[in-house]
């Protein structure tokens, strides 16, 4: 199963907040036919950042929902055409967001262990980088593919 498709990345999203790039990553998410409900999805996204900000540093954020309006686990990126606010932990802004859709009804805490595999990525400022200036929605894909293999076998 691959988490994250081309289709699934966008390098170019002009949001002005993090609703805005969180609705545009979701309609990505929907338009593959991973979503039962958009609205229903967005509002446990939104339900998820109300509890504690998932901005987690260095320009990054990981919003998330785990929800029955997911048909199967995924992993949207963006890449923003200028930071927002994101009540980030560092109090920086965020450019670069990985949306996470995962169903409900997933056994065991299947989110949390992208957000984990993800994390031991970003730490290292060479794979920021590669994110931050991939020319193609495949490099992208392949990268997060590669990195994310054994989380979600």
């Amino acid at each position: 199963m691959q988490v994250i498709t081309k289709e699934l990345v966008d390098l170019s999203i002009d949001a002005d907040s993090k609703m805005t790039a969180i609705n545009i990553l979701a309609d990505r998410i929907n338009q593959a036919g991973r979503l039962h409900d958009h609205a229903g999805y967005v509002e446990s996204v939104v339900n998820r950042e109300n509890l504690t900000t998932t901005g987690i540093g260095f320009g990054i954020a990981i919003p998330h929902g785990k929800s029955s309006h997911v048909k199967e686990t995924t992993v949207a990126f963006g890449r923003l055409t200028n930071k927002i606010d994101w009540q980030s932990l560092d109090g920086e802004g965020v450019g670069l967001v990985f949306l996470l859709a995962v169903p409900e009804e997933c056994q065991g805490d299947q989110h949390l262990k992208i957000i984990a595999g993800l994390s031991r990525k970003l730490v290292h400022q060479e794979f920021r980088e590669t994110l931050a200036h991939a020319t193609s929605d495949q490099e992208i894909v392949d990268l997060l593919n590669d990195s994310l293999a054994s989380v979600v076998a």
